[in-house]
């Protein structure tokens, strides 16, 4: 009797643990249940774009969506930071950094650009502003191609999209003074997303968005349905990946350095600080 007793409590036990694990979705290639977590000076409480200069993983560059600031420090090791001054308080929401300039994307649509070269000191003077390039709506989400010095912007919320069963995008390019001009457009089938995870009902709102130059896919967040969306490079959806809040509770940067390691920031909102999430990337077994 004993022994059986024994083994009822054993069974019991595994149970109970087994219920208590949480199963933690990832994208091939990635460990979400194992990040290297960076957790953010008070500055970067409200952490919401980053990035790194293209073919370099020294230094990380980021925004924060209440004053006009670019912060940077040594990868790894985000105390100290170092801020500089490129414009006035705003809702500033991702960034994305070419050969030549980092551009910013402000949640109006508008954008701000500057050579990276000027990214020191305690100011950046050269500051240029430009608007009405894309259609009236709230943006999160830009990426820039350093190959081919074209911007992807996101839509957020924009008016165009209401009960179309998509999200619009669109493609601008950089010239060699800087000037951002619209050269096309895409869009991503929220439908085929709601197909891939029915149970994620809060819509698709990206919050920012990265491009996987190994797989050629992209990644783009949703933070308020806690959601990684992949798709392939042509938009297409792929997986949805159901992202833990405890780990991620705020979602709003992501980007890929030179060795496609995933990174992922995460605003403080109820929490005590803003995170840099690391994800060491892992060649998938044949």
């Amino acid at each position: 009797m004993n022994r059986i007793m024994t083994l009822i409590l054993v069974l019991l036990a595994f149970s109970a643990c087994s219920k208590g694990e949480k199963n933690i979705e990832s994208p091939v290639g990635y460990d979400f249940s194992k990040p290297v977590k960076y957790v953010m000076p008070a500055e970067l409480a409200e952490i919401s774009g980053i990035a790194f200069a293209p073919g370099s993983q020294e230094l990380m560059y980021a925004i924060e969506d209440e004053d006009g600031q670019l912060f940077y420090w040594k990868n790894g090791h985000p105390k100290p930071v170092t801020a500089v001054d490129f414009g006035k308080h705003g809702d500033y929401e991702d960034l994305g950094i070419t050969k030549k300039y980092v551009t910013i994307l402000r949640s109006d649509g508008i954008l701000f650009n500057f050579p990276l070269q000027e990214a020191k000191g305690a100011a950046i003077s050269t500051v240029k502003e430009w608007e009405s390039l894309i259609p009236e709506g709230e943006y999160e989400g830009l990426y820039a191609d350093d190959a081919t010095d074209d911007l992807y912007i996101l839509c957020k919320n924009c008016g165009a999209d209401r009960k179309t069963g998509a999200v619009s995008g669109y493609i601008l390019h950089l010239d060699e003074e800087g000037r951002p001009a619209l050269t096309g457009n895409f869009k991503i089938n929220t439908e085929a997303i709601q197909t891939l995870k029915p149970k994620k009902k809060n819509g698709f709102r990206p919050s920012a968005l990265s491009f996987n130059k190994k797989t050629q896919e992209w990644y783009i967040l949703s933070s308020v349905n806690k959601s990684l969306v992949v798709t392939d490079k042509n938009w297409q959806p792929k997986q949805v990946v159901a992202l833990d809040p405890a780990l991620f509770p705020q979602p709003e940067g992501i980007t890929f350095d030179i060795d496609n390691n995933l990174y992922i920031s995460n605003e403080a909102g109820s929490t005590a600080s803003g995170t840099v999430l690391k994800f060491v990337f892992r060649q998938p077994a044949r």
